[in-house]
């Protein structure tokens, strides 16, 4: 069996102020000690044990922690803010009725059982799995976010499902009008267009934008990343029902490897200056780390293909065709569909060609721009006959 390891943020529920200055007092006492680490030469910070530094209130576990911490980032010379962190050995997972509850030692001596806010439907399983053992526990972490809300991390690592040879494999198509298309080998796709996303950047970076010019920058700060946040959960849910599809139909994913797009792909000054319509704001890589890890809890295997003419490439028969805007027309064969439908199935029946070609007539099937190096680095697709027009011959 494989394993794979995950964190969950969880707030601490109606966290008083006395527990939210404590945390915070500790969290500074926790960030001098690493300092003070990195202020010793370099042979003596891994001799150093909790015993050196008895003075610290701070329990033992969460210091030897922090020597850990401070010895592993070799290349920091002073820590702004280092959160406290203690091993598995160190705090326990508590239910009663429906609440759950964490407890840890933070000074010597003390134990503090503090409830937990759980959204159930996505931590409840796994939170279940720890208390029956299923799940195996790592460290754990107190994390205050920018607008002062604590929160407990926890690390967990789990077994996964092996993944299992297929036949059949779902394409998924990326991109800003349709945010995420998934097809099935027969032809059968989904759409995920979450069109008020384009709004929803307009809206922000209009407001930034006013409060930067009134010189409002403490506001701008209050926002916070609310407009990523939005993004994220959305990706979320993409990514979630894309893995369910795969396991519904026992399929396998397909996702076009989008490296280096932002600097392969030229946009328009008008679209880059559109908040909606920039291709840079949209984090296509989130949506496929997404998939990744959610697909590996599943057992459904991930490939990644070629993006090269997915989209310009007839899916029944292989030829260049004609895209205008969001519809594709192909010469050859006659097919007609909306452009990212077609790509979805290139990229599911991907078959280790940019474009597969089909060799049922004379005919050119790869332009003039591609003619002397073919797709991806691949020989040059002519099908023609001697003595046709573009015949080398």
């Amino acid at each position: 069996m494989m394993s794979s390891s995950l964190s969950l943020k969880l707030p601490f529920m109606r966290l008083n102020e006395s527990k939210r200055r404590e945390f915070a007092r500790m969290e500074r006492l926790n960030t001098d000690v690493a300092n003070q680490l990195l202020r010793q030469p370099r042979s003596e910070r891994s001799t150093l044990t909790s015993k050196d530094f008895s003075h610290i209130e701070l329990g033992s576990a969460w210091i030897n922690q922090t020597i850990r911490n401070a010895n592993a980032r070799t290349g920091v010379k002073r820590f702004k803010r280092l959160p406290l962190e203690t091993n598995n050995q160190n705090w326990t997972l508590h239910k009663v009725g429906d609440t759950y509850s964490v407890s840890f030692a933070l000074l010597r001596g003390r134990v503090k059982r503090i409830p937990l806010e759980v959204h159930q439907s996505k931590y409840g399983s796994l939170l279940e799995g720890l208390l029956s053992g299923a799940v195996r526990r790592g460290t754990l972490k107190l994390w205050q976010s920018r607008r002062g809300i604590w929160y407990v991390v926890i690390g967990i690592s789990m077994e996964v499902p092996e993944v299992q040879p297929i036949q059949n494999w779902i394409g998924v198509d990326r991109g800003q009008n349709h945010l995420a298309v998934a097809s099935l080998p027969g032809g059968m796709a989904r759409f995920w267009t979450f069109g008020w996303v384009k709004q929803v950047r307009r809206h922000y970076a209009n407001k930034r934008s006013k409060l930067a010019k009134a010189g409002k920058h403490n506001t701008i700060r209050r926002l916070g990343n609310k407009e990523q946040r939005i993004i994220r959960h959305i990706n979320h849910i993409i990514s979630r029902q894309i893995v369910q599809m795969a396991r519904d139909f026992g399929c396998g994913l397909r996702l076009e490897d989008l490296s280096g797009i932002q600097g392969r792909i030229g946009q328009r000054s008008r679209g880059r200056s559109d908040p909606g319509k920039n291709r840079t704001f949209w984090p296509y890589l989130q949506l496929e780390y997404c998939l990744l890890y959610k697909a590996r809890l599943a057992g459904v295997p991930v490939e990644k293909v070629p993006a090269y003419f997915t989209s310009a490439t007839c899916c029944k028969c292989g030829a260049l065709g004609e895209r205008c805007r969001h519809r594709f027309v192909c010469q050859r064969c006659g097919l007609q569909g909306q452009s990212d439908w077609v790509a979805s199935q290139n990229i599911g029946n991907w078959v280790g060609l940019a474009c597969p070609i089909g060799l049922q007539k004379a005919e050119l099937v790869m332009s003039s721009a591609v003619r002397s190096v073919g797709a991806y680095g691949t020989p040059p697709s002519r099908v023609s006959e001697p003595g046709s027009p573009g015949s080398r011959e």
